[in-house]
């Protein structure tokens, strides 16, 4: 499907039905929809958190915060980086999420250092549903620390779904499954009716309190 026309509205109701849009690289004009089966998901409340990720986001390392800075997160997922010398965030991708984050539907978590902007992720928020698109790091575990505060705020706000598209053996370590379509759907029309789960408030003691309670893995 070309993205002819394509608006952030119409993004929103494609994500609700399960559709979610990529171009084939950055240079790529038109976006095409992907619906796979079977789906990627990350069930939240039976995430795994290994040992080693633990400690690191519990020490401090990382001054994580949300949506402070999402251009800059999305710009750091489309840069090339080594096994990921392409991309698929055009700059239609770019324009069409920037807008959703205008609108208070897509959200990034950012890892820093020294106020140097180190790794994150971002996605769209839709009801008890979030859409993980991409994340980036450019120091070891940002992206993890990342992914790690963004499922603390999820299952704190009372999200259902965490959509990761495809199933990936990194993902498969944290937890991550890939289920039937028709089953994912099934949840998630009943996730995107809820009223808009995302918060932004939560203290670094809830935080970490939630992220203290996660599964431990090896």
């Amino acid at each position: 499907m070309s993205d002819q026309g394509l608006t952030p509205e119409l993004m929103l109701g494609a994500y609700a039905v399960g559709l979610f849009p990529m171009a084939a690289n950055a240079e790529d004009e038109d976006l095409q929809w992907y619906d796979p089966d079977p789906r990627g998901v990350l069930p939240l409340q039976a995430f795994h958190l290994p040992r080693r990720l633990r400690r690191t986001v519990l020490s401090g390392r990382f001054d994580v915060t949300v949506d402070q800075d999402f251009p800059a997160v999305m710009k750091g997922c489309a840069a090339p980086a080594p096994g990921r010398e392409q991309t698929w965030i055009n700059s239609e991708i770019y324009r069409l999420f920037c807008a959703l984050h205008e609108m208070g539907y897509a959200h990034s978590v950012e890892c820093r250092q020294n106020g140097e902007l180190v790794g994150g992720l971002y996605g769209v928020a839709l009801g008890g549903a979030f859409f993980g698109e991409s994340m980036f790091s450019r120091v070891t575990d940002a992206s993890k620390v990342a992914l790690v505060h963004l499922v603390a705020r999820l299952r704190l706000s009372g999200f259902m779904v965490l959509d990761t598209q495809f199933g990936t053996d990194h993902l498969t370590r944290f937890g991550g499954v890939e289920i039937p379509a028709a089953e994912y759907k099934t949840t998630l029309e009943r996730a995107v009716h809820m009223p808009l789960c995302w918060q932004a408030n939560f203290t670094p003691q809830q935080l970490e309190a939630e992220i203290r309670t996660m599964r431990q893995g090896s």
